[in-house]
């Protein structure tokens, strides 16, 4: 998921709208469901977030061992 999370991220920063996103990183239609790719997208965005603030460090160890 880390390549997801950069992406997700990314576009965050750019100020992408969130329904472009969840369009082109997760393939859903905002205009079919947009509750189910709302909550995909904040989801998603806050676990992203997460590993920025407290799980990249474990990351590295893992990598390192």
């Amino acid at each position: 998921h880390l390549t997801l999370y950069v992406r997700l991220l990314d576009a965050a920063e750019e100020g992408a709208e969130w329904t472009e996103v969840t369009r082109v990183l997760f393939g859903l239609d905002p205009k079919r469901d947009s509750e189910r790719a709302r909550r995909v997208y904040d989801s998603h965005l806050a676990r992203a977030l997460w590993m920025t603030e407290h799980g990249y460090s474990g990351l590295l160890r893992s990598a390192l061992h």
